[in-house]
């Protein structure tokens, strides 16, 4: 009959549908295939956690395995109520950081003080909320330098080969070498009243202090970016983009130092709590900032000679140090088991 589909053609077509639709598998044959995949995920590097997550970004992952990290979730809430404290505090509390009052003489913790008086009678919490905001920039410039240096450094030396690489790591070894202390108390005599004069007091001691800091904490960052440098450059998605004719310029900046951060980050976060120490014990030796510029190691130095009659006077500026240096470890700790894409949380 005309227009009818003969039964052999569409027993035919039937067949080659058949023989096209992909295969049922049961359960037990999905978890066979499920845990293969993770399997294979896992010998990869990749993170177990991607495997069936569509449409999640890294950070988003990152985020996800941060938050399992109860310590470091604690810490970041924790430090941010510091800074937001010492940003917002001083509109709060508004009592002059010099203000002079004899009368109220090393006062120990009060409604009028909560956190006490010094010598002068200057009031502890409104100095603690101005030097905060300094300790906390200085923490945080020292690292941006250190990280700067050290990714260049660590790029070009992991990027090159012979003669580049071994002498930007005999330059890195040279500087692991000196003595850190000694040649910080020698560089800031040397040109802190040079710099006072050109910049300003605050100013030119503040570029001081985070050139120093800066200039002795790029070592491990720079070897840490080194070692990343030298696993990814041989990997597939590397080897593929030079084959297609990439720069190294460009190998470097697409490809390889996006996926070399995570540990970058890590070290960073060491970095401003190391930082942040440093600047306390130099303040706390006299030759960090000057004495109408209360930071917290400064606060500490101005104490030491009345610990046994007014304690508070040091307690309080050494836990802002402590808590601070504290949570930024455990953020640090939070971030490397983030970013870390062999361990499986």
């Amino acid at each position: 009959m005309a227009g009818s589909t003969p039964a052999s053609a569409t027993g035919d077509a039937e067949a080659g549908t058949a023989a096209v639709r992909p295969p049922q598998l049961d359960q037990g044959a999905r978890g066979v295939v499920g845990l293969a995949a993770h399997r294979t995920a896992e010998m990869a590097g990749a993170p177990i956690g991607l495997v069936g997550r569509r449409g999640v970004s890294p950070w988003a992952e990152a985020w996800r395995r941060f938050k399992r990290h109860k310590l470091a979730v604690a810490s970041l809430f924790v430090l941010a109520l510091m800074v937001l404290a010492v940003l917002l505090g001083p509109t709060i509390w508004k009592v002059a950081i010099n203000e002079i009052d004899f009368t109220a003489r090393l006062k120990p913790p009060s409604f009028a003080h909560p956190f006490g008086t010094d010598d002068l009678g200057q009031d502890i919490l409104a100095r603690m909320l101005y030097g905060g905001r300094i300790s906390l920039a200085v923490g945080l410039a020292a690292m941006l330098m250190a990280i700067t240096v050290g990714v260049v450094i660590g790029a070009i030396a992991g990027i090159s080969r012979g003669g580049v690489d071994a002498a930007l790591m005999w330059l890195t070894d040279l500087f692991l070498s000196l003595p850190q202390l000694p040649l910080l108390l020698l560089i800031i005599y040397l040109f802190r009243d040079t710099l006072k004069t050109t910049f300003g007091p605050e100013v030119g001691v503040f570029l001081l202090i985070v050139a120093v800091i800066g200039l002795f904490r790029w070592m491990p960052v720079a070897r840490l970016v080194r070692a990343q440098f030298f696993s990814l450059r041989e990997k597939e998605f590397v080897e593929a983009a030079r084959a297609l004719g990439a720069s190294t310029s460009r190998q470097v900046v697409r490809h390889i130092l996006p996926n070399a951060l995570g540990p970058v980050i890590v070290a960073g976060t060491i970095d401003v709590a190391a930082a942040i120490i440093a600047e306390s014990t130099l303040s706390f030796l006299g030759l960090g900032f000057p004495p109408d510029i209360p930071t917290w190691g400064r606060l500490l130095f101005d104490a030491k000679d009345h610990m046994d009659i007014a304690a508070h006077w040091a307690l309080f500026p050494g836990a802002a140090i402590f808590f601070t240096v504290l949570t930024i470890n455990f953020i640090g700790d939070g971030l490397r088991d983030a970013l870390d894409p062999r361990r499986v949380l």
